[in-house]
């Protein structure tokens, strides 16, 4: 489908309207998050259907969908027009389950940061986040004991409302 010069948007154009670097834009054009037709002297030229595309990037981002999933997302969605209904809800559905898991681990991540703030035993022998011979360092970068639970037999939270 071809459209009307009026129909297009320059890649200027696009991050004006969706608040997107134009280097963000180039860099989703890359991973196949969108597409682009080309003028004859090889400027890009976007659909407006693009715009909810972008949208649609920026709130599985938001919600800690990666750039990976959001596609696997997009590829269920027309890519020449704005989707459906249907089509929404259908992709909406899809990430409840992933959203879910993102709260639990919200709401893990606040009662261990409560606990610790909370206890007030600056303690390193009973601290939560205590560490000796980084035992956590093996089970990968970050806070792992705010990250994860007893990572790799690491010490426990201490706290008595958890």
């Amino acid at each position: 489908m071809t459209l009307s010069r009026h129909d297009l948007l320059t890649i200027g154009q696009l991050a004006e309207r969706s608040g997107m670097a134009t280097s963000a834009l180039r860099y989703y054009e890359k991973l196949g998050l969108l597409r682009s037709e080309r003028t004859a002297g090889g400027q890009r030229r976007y659909s407006r259907a693009t715009l909810r595309r972008v949208a649609f990037i920026r709130a599985a981002q938001r919600v800690g969908l990666s750039l990976d999933e959001a596609g696997t997302a997009l590829d269920r969605l027309p890519g020449d027009r704005a989707p459906s209904s249907q089509e929404w809800s259908a992709v909406a559905e899809s990430w409840q389950s992933r959203i879910d898991q993102q709260i639990a681990e919200l709401e893990q991540l606040k009662r261990k940061l409560t606990g610790c703030i909370g206890c007030g035993c600056l303690s390193l022998a009973r601290c939560a986040l205590y560490n000796a011979d980084d035992r956590a360092g093996a089970t990968g970068p970050g806070a792992r004991y705010l990250l994860t639970r007893d990572p790799a037999g690491g010490p426990e939270p201490h706290t008595t409302d958890l």
